[in-house]
């Protein structure tokens, strides 16, 4: 039986990877590990697709839809244009649910600029809670096209804001009752809030300008998959230090009241970097100026067998998670 979250890598190279239709001409870069969008050669410019659905969160289920696919888009330094958006309701869901999704998905893509252009809405029948899947499309110049599979050996890894923002978001939300009475409803808020930093257009579009070398926005299985993502898609491994990783105080409290691991929370809100060591300085500063807080965490290595964390001056393997831990709660 597969474990609830993303499908193990190498079930997506048995089952999905050798079944992907005709081979595009045009296409530049398609499905792989560790890449999360699509780049199509459109003269000039590229276009650059992804597709996510939203299927741990009920409340603000059309803002996550929207911002989680505008991530993806961005972290190949394009910027988000158009967005499909397919929703699945439950039978028991009533028209104030698809109103009220609607409203977010309008006022998310407003905010960043994109156009809704299509999509579908149904009533489907199995369904405990909604499922929102999108579709985001951008367009970058040929040559600022940036993809996840580019980190070198010897690169940094900067992440921006802090691990587990989406998931600390979450919990909150869908378990708050138990929270306030825990924490109170003033720490409640606050971790409810995180997800106003969801968004990595601005972080991507940055760091892009200064010049990187990959970057990738880590969703489930939080920091710790996106670095094997990363690292998979380039063929290397990475070393990493646990006291540099940023995490937020609600993050630790609530990871450490449901024994979850903060490294291994879906991280949306974050931004993983390969930036070349002449410009490490650069895009860290770059980000700062912007108000965005930049961490180095360590740095891609040759040896693709090299994937570790080190913590409390000992080193140690860091294993790709078997699902997000977001999944224990809900």
């Amino acid at each position: 039986m597969l474990p609830p979250g993303k499908i193990p890598p190498e079930k997506l190279r048995e089952l999905v990877f050798n079944h992907l239709g005709a081979r595009g001409e045009r296409v530049i870069i398609g499905s792989d590990l560790g890449i999360d969008a699509a780049a199509i050669d459109f003269g000039p410019s590229v276009l650059v697709a992804s597709t996510d659905p939203i299927t741990g969160a009920e409340k603000g289920i059309g803002f996550y839809a929207v911002h989680v696919n505008a991530n993806d888009v961005a972290t190949f330094g394009a910027r988000p244009k158009w967005f499909l958006v397919s929703i699945l309701l439950p039978e028991s869901a009533d028209e104030k649910v698809l109103a009220g999704i609607m409203r977010e998905l309008h006022e998310s893509a407003l905010k960043l600029g994109v156009a809704i252009v299509g999509g579908h809405t149904e009533v489907t029948p199995g369904l405990e809670r909604p499922i929102v899947v999108g579709t985001m499309l951008g367009e970058v110049e040929r040559g600022k096209l940036v993809t996840s599979n580019g980190a070198r050996p010897g690169d940094a890894i900067i992440v921006t804001k802090w691990a587990g923002l989406e998931g600390t978001s979450i919990i909150a939300s869908e378990r708050s009752e138990e929270l306030e009475r825990v924490f109170g409803r003033e720490f409640v808020e606050r971790a409810r809030a995180f997800i106003e930093m969801i968004s990595v257009v601005e972080d991507a579009l940055t760091a892009n300008e200064v010049g990187v070398h990959a970057m990738h926005d880590p969703t489930e299985g939080g920091i710790a998959n996106g670095l094997h993502e990363m690292a998979d898609a380039a063929g290397l491994g990475f070393r990493v230090y646990r006291e540099r990783i940023p995490v937020r105080e609600e993050t630790l409290e609530i990871c450490r009241f449901y024994n979850l691991n903060p490294l291994a929370l879906i991280s949306s809100g974050t931004l993983m970097i390969a930036a070349p060591k002449g410009r490490i300085g650069d895009v860290v500063e770059a980000l700062r100026k912007k108000g965005i807080n930049a961490s180095v965490i360590g740095e891609f290595v040759e040896d693709p067998s090299v994937k570790v964390i080190v913590e409390n001056g000992r080193e140690k393997p860091l294993k790709r998670p078997e699902s997000d831990e977001l999944w224990k709660v809900l």
